[in-house]
């Protein structure tokens, strides 16, 4: 293959590899913190959607699998289908919060300020939220959460009543190790030359987080909202299909979701993804001495 002067292209077919994936990473970083932010912010609440699309796909697929399949298989199963999220975000394009704790590499290595990072977290948390948010409204006026006699919906309220009972620590320790996983996912799509290299790269990581039962501050934005908005607004013929009331789910409150859960996951995923993943690669092959 020639350019216009018909001198040869060279195409690299090989994988990029780590010392060249993390010159990327910090690119990718410093390109992230000068988006306008309007662009940042429209992009954040497409990431939450996306993400919120595959906490969907996850909690139709394992609805009802209880009685029917060994518990591994069921979550390697709702692993599968959740990366969905993050193929959507990495190959359509969108801005992650959970992600960007990878943006940490370029901050280690200045290249950006201290300011430009929490600007774009704040950014991007809070567009993630609203695209999450907006997800549940639009999941929930679908009536979606009748489907298989009301099976979808009760799960969704177990989920997210399950989530709401985790302690502090707990909790930011599962996110800890969540976002380890899913930096890791995006830092093996820096070494991708494909959009199927990126999916493929995706699969295991992300997979491994959702079986294992960590957690992610994002997919929580849809599923804890999406179990309180029916727990508050289902029709009582959902009660009454799934034999159940709402005071079943006391632990299921708005306080809890915030205190009990948004919060620790959100410190344990910056400090998963930011520092046992982003700063271990700033170290190994930015670092100057």
């Amino acid at each position: 293959m020639t350019n216009e002067k018909n001198n040869p292209i060279l195409i690299e077919l090989d994988a990029v590899l780590p010392p060249k994936m993390a010159k990327k990473a910090e690119t990718v970083g410093v390109k992230k913190v000068q988006l306008n932010g309007w662009n940042m912010l429209a992009l954040a609440i497409l990431a939450g959607a996306f993400i919120a699309l595959g906490s969907i796909f996850y909690t139709t697929v394992t609805a009802g699998l209880k009685a029917v399949l060994p518990y591994g298989i069921i979550k390697l199963l709702g692993g599968l289908v959740f990366c969905l999220g993050l193929i959507l975000v990495i190959v359509a394009g969108a801005e992650l919060f959970t992600g960007n704790a990878l943006i940490v590499m370029a901050w280690a290595g200045g290249k950006i300020k201290t300011r430009q990072l929490l600007k774009n977290w704040g950014i991007v948390y809070l567009g993630n939220f609203i695209g999450a948010l907006t997800t549940v409204v639009l999941l929930f006026f679908s009536k979606q959460y009748f489907f298989n006699q009301g099976k979808i919906g009760l799960h969704m309220l177990e989920i997210a009543q399950a989530k709401c009972q985790l302690d502090f620590v707990q909790a930011m320790f599962l996110g800890i190790l969540c976002n380890a996983l899913v930096c890791l996912a995006v830092w093996l799509c820096f070494s991708a030359r494909t959009t199927t290299d990126k999916i493929l790269a995706i699969l295991f990581p992300i997979t491994a987080f959702v079986a294992a039962g960590f957690e992610h501050s994002i997919a929580n934005m849809y599923f804890i909202p999406a179990g309180l908005v029916v727990k508050s607004f289902a029709a009582p013929e959902f009660w009454e299909l799934i034999g159940s009331s709402a005071a079943d789910f006391a632990n299921l409150t708005w306080s809890n979701f915030f205190v009990k859960n948004l919060l620790p996951v959100t410190i344990g995923n910056i400090i998963g993804g930011g520092f046992l993943v982003g700063i271990v690669y700033w170290f190994i092959y930015r670092r100057t001495l």
